[in-house]
């Protein structure tokens, strides 16, 4: 069967429809051919539909919901706006697939948003907050405020939870990063980091603080669909 275009975390670069098109074609087990021909199509239009965040008329995206034995509403994503994981699976077969270390720490390589989990004094529970990551030499590292909550309760180790969701095949994966973690002190790391990577907090601020976590256990999950894979 044809594959569509994906990157570099192995995730569909087309736009919300296509995806949907190209998982409920695969759930159902046909080619991409066969589904031009069921819903009367040229077979470059429906690649580029699966492929491309395109705009299909409505005529189109009935023809392809006949052929594909679902109904307009579910390609479109009418139900998208409930949030992750609160409607019904999309994956006919799902299946949890444990990642090794390699796995993990390559599905995070790209850095994006995270939540580092750490001990407050007093508090009964781990306090979680996000923060904007990167992966520099094996370690995760980001930024924060130099007197803001992170920075004042560093402790010996923390962990790190990073993943990604993809609602419209209900899949995803989640890896989860232990080890200690310490603020970045010495200028010449401090200068080696900002040469590889940018770091930009959603948050804004002034946030000086570097902080690196040893990834000294490291461990993830995927969720995949047995019938797409």
């Amino acid at each position: 069967m044809r594959e569509v275009a994906v990157d570099g975390d192995g995730w569909n670069t087309a736009g919300d429809l296509g995806r949907r098109v190209a998982h409920r074609r695969a759930q159902l087990g046909i080619s991409l051919e066969e589904l031009a021909v069921r819903a009367d199509m040229d077979p470059g239009y429906v690649a580029y539909l699966e492929e491309s965040p395109a705009n299909p008329s409505s005529q189109a995206v009935e023809r392809l919901a006949r052929a594909l034995d679902t109904t307009p509403e579910d390609l479109r994503g009418a139900y998208s706006e409930a949030p992750p994981g609160a409607a019904s699976t999309a994956a006919a077969d799902p299946v949890l697939c444990e990642l090794d270390r390699s796995q993990c720490m390559e599905l995070i390589a790209q850095g994006g948003v995270g939540r580092v989990a750490f001990c407050v004094p007093g508090e009964r529970s781990p306090m979680v907050l996000p923060v904007n990551f990167a992966v520099v030499g094996g370690a995760v590292v980001f930024r924060t405020l130099s007197d803001g909550l992170i920075s004042r309760h560093l402790g010996e180790e923390v962990t790190f939870e990073v993943d990604r969701l993809d609602t419209v095949s209900s899949t995803g994966w989640s890896v989860v990063v232990r080890g200690p973690a310490r603020r970045l002190t010495d200028p010449g790391r401090v200068e080696r980091v900002r040469s590889q990577v940018q770091l930009r907090s959603w948050a804004g601020g002034r946030r000086e603080a570097y902080v690196e976590i040893t990834a000294e256990r490291v461990t993830g999950r995927r969720v995949e669909d047995r019938a797409a894979r």
